[in-house]
């Protein structure tokens, strides 16, 4: 019997060139002729629609990649399992139904799951934890029961029809959100993939078995239609006799998902968790700060929520553990749509925004190009608002899509600089993923040189930009603030000590991006009622 992948996975797993591998941004040339080969053969077979002048692709980049990477780049191989999945897909009307599922049969099927802690390890990627001991015969039962009374129907069965709204939430909902958030390294390649935390302590064997069919459910749907979307699994709290159900579980994975599960014993835990993420991501039983247990809601991490304005606090529960995806709002803002039924009603309702500028800070572009001088100088007159900013340690260069690629949309002229005004402190830069493999991280930094020409800034002049200064003036009036050295390492040595710039008070730069491939269209007016 082959034994388990005991320990933790090798220093090789966090390296730049490992990780980023065959995905959006960072494909060889070979892999690159794949996708296009990809696209050409799905396309002849109607299972994928090419971008045009009128329409979208129907189906994003990063998806397509995920196929392929699942299976190693032929093209012939992604489209059986890509065609199968679209015919899946097609016979129980997936689309509609998570439009319409039961909020309440969707919540009872993420507490028998992994569950989105809220929280990103150190490259973006969402973490699940999903805690098997508090699966016991009694809650199972209960589950079982509700299922076969779910008035979800399809050819799938009930319980793989509710399971496939988790899924539906990772990729429409979590990942998208993970994607657009500023300060997260590789920004240029779209966040498609988990980690999950599996706690297998307290979990006897006659429980193992009696859940075989329900973790079963799981691993062959995700490996059937959701290929590629875990990152790796970390398993913790593994009995004497887990070598035994090894033997079965392993079967449920195909080889490359199966390389991606790692044991860590006790004294591993903390230790490869904290390389990955930071401790205030790190569920407390687990030697973190992170203060969440499954069943509890998401505790969304600083740097997310500072991106969003949820209109209604008392939504909250409600945006984070229901149906939820994202839609192109009006102004060039991310829109969160809650959608599903409640009481037999149909509910949909816009719950939460990540407005454009904090969009814009993510992308380095903004929505359709159809920003104009109104909507600034509405939103810096807006009664508490705060001057447009951009930080300039969280400015990249593109947005990664997520429904095809888009065609360059022309720039608008930027307004009139708003007033100047002191901009807000802004955190100190996300920690990277290298930080554990030596003991004082390297700070890849970029010097700014001073502008020459009396032309407006763009986006392209300010990533991660240095100025020594602490405050230096545009040619068009616009001031960049510098703080000192600090004492706690948190600067960047590489530069004599100066500090990143907080913030850049200034108006819109020329901004070049493709269109957001991310949301879904709004379908109705209704859709938007709520952000006018």
């Amino acid at each position: 019997m082959a034994e388990p992948p005991a320990g933790p996975p090798p220093a090789s797993a966090s390296s730049e060139q490992t990780r980023l591998k065959g995905h959006i941004g960072h494909l060889t040339e070979q892999e690159e002729k794949a996708l296009i080969e990809f696209k050409k053969i799905s396309a002849d077979q109607g299972v994928y629609l090419p971008e045009s002048s009128t329409q979208r692709a129907s189906h994003d980049d990063g998806t397509l990649v995920r196929y392929l990477r699942a299976r190693r780049f032929v093209p012939q191989d992604a489209l059986v399992q890509f065609k199968d999945t679209e015919h899946w897909r097609k016979e129980n009307n997936l689309d509609a139904l998570y439009e319409r599922i039961d909020i309440d049969d969707y919540q009872e099927a993420r507490s028998v799951y992994p569950q989105w802690t809220g929280r990103r390890d150190r490259r973006g990627i969402p973490v699940y934890l999903y805690e098997i001991g508090k699966l016991d015969s009694k809650k199972m039962i209960a589950y079982s029961q509700a299922t076969s009374k779910s008035k979800a129907k399809g050819p799938s069965p009930s319980r793989m029809l509710r399971l496939f709204a988790l899924y539906e939430n990772l990729t429409r909902f979590v990942m998208p959100l993970c994607s657009a958030v500023p300060g997260r390294p590789n920004p240029e390649t779209p966040v498609d993939q988990s980690n999950n935390i599996v706690d297998i302590s307290r979990v006897g064997l006659k429980q193992f078995w009696n859940l075989r069919s329900h973790m079963q459910d799981a691993s062959q749907l995700a490996t059937a239609h959701y290929p590629e979307t875990l990152d790796r699994i970390f398993i913790i709290g593994a009995p004497s006799f887990f070598p035994t159900v090894w033997g079965w579980i392993k079967k449920w994975f195909d080889p490359i998902t199966t390389s991606k599960i790692f044991i860590l014993s006790q004294d591993q835990v903390k230790p490869t968790l904290s390389a990955f993420m930071d401790v205030s991501s790190i569920p407390k039983k687990y030697g973190g700060d992170l203060d969440f247990e499954c069943g509890m809601m998401p505790s969304i991490d600083p740097e997310i929520r500072k991106c969003l304005d949820l209109k209604n606090p008392k939504l909250e529960g409600l945006f984070l553990t229901g149906p939820t995806r994202w839609v192109d709002g009006s102004e060039g803002d991310m829109v969160a749509l809650s959608v599903g039924s409640i009481g037999g009603k149909p509910h949909k309702e816009a719950v939460a925004t990540m407005h454009s500028w904090a969009v814009r800070t993510a992308t380095g572009s903004s929505n359709f190009q159809r920003l104009h001088s109104d909507y600034f100088q509405k939103m810096d007159s807006n009664s508490g608002s705060s001057p447009l900013t951009y930080e300039a340690t969280a400015a990249t260069q593109s947005r990664p899509q997520s429904r095809g690629d888009a065609k360059p949309q022309a720039s608008m002229k930027p307004p009139p600089p708003p007033q100047a005004q002191q901009p807000p402190e802004a955190p100190p830069p996300a920690p990277s993923i290298e930080q554990f493999k030596a003991p004082q991280p390297q700070i890849q930094t970029q010097q700014m040189p001073p502008p020459s020409a009396p032309s407006m800034p763009t986006q392209s002049q300010f990533p991660n930009a240095i100025i020594p200064e602490s405050q230096s003036t545009l040619p068009n009036g616009s001031t960049i603030k510098s703080e000192p050295a600090s004492l706690d390492g948190s600067t960047d040595l590489q530069n004599g000590g100066a500090a990143p710039p907080k913030s850049i008070a200034m108006p819109a730069p020329e901004l070049h991006r493709m269109e957001t491939q991310y949301m879904t269209p709004a379908t109705e007016p209704s859709e938007l009622q709520k952000f006018p």
